[in-house]
């Protein structure tokens, strides 16, 4: 049975939890930034299961539109200059709190994710010991 993994993030400039404990989906913390799309600005849940990509907004958000991300506590912009690799779109980073980067498309729709490890070897002790796999 795989083990769906939860990954507990911090914005990349202030470095303040994004985690919002009272707002679940799957069963699980979400990841809570504000979201700007056009001319419409609200809240936006992410799932913070590594390749689960169930989202709540308190917009609508049409499919294949780009989207700014910023933190709630600075308001910094967490868009980056890097395109994504699948659609072009802006890249969004995440610091995770046991170590290492996390990346999503800024696109509403794309799938494109990926984990980036600085530490390797006491990341990976770190995981082993908060998710036991």
């Amino acid at each position: 049975m795989p083990k769906n993994v939860s990954l507990n993030v911090k914005c990349i400039k202030c470095d303040h939890s994004l985690m919002d404990h009272k707002k679940e989906i799957n069963a699980k913390p979400t990841i809570l930034v504000d979201v700007k799309s056009e001319d419409k600005e609200g809240k936006l849940w992410l799932c913070s299961t590594y390749g689960c990509y169930d989202k709540e907004s308190s917009i609508t958000l049409a499919d294949g539109c780009q989207v700014e991300v910023s933190c709630p506590h600075c308001n910094e912009v967490l868009n980056t200059d890097v395109n994504c690799k699948e659609c072009n779109g802006k890249v969004v980073k995440f610091n995770i709190e046991i170590g290492g980067v996390v990346s999503v498309c800024s696109r509403v729709g794309c799938e494109s994710h990926y984990i980036m490890i600085e530490e390797l070897e006491d990341t990976l002790r770190k995981f082993h010991r908060i998710y036991g796999v």
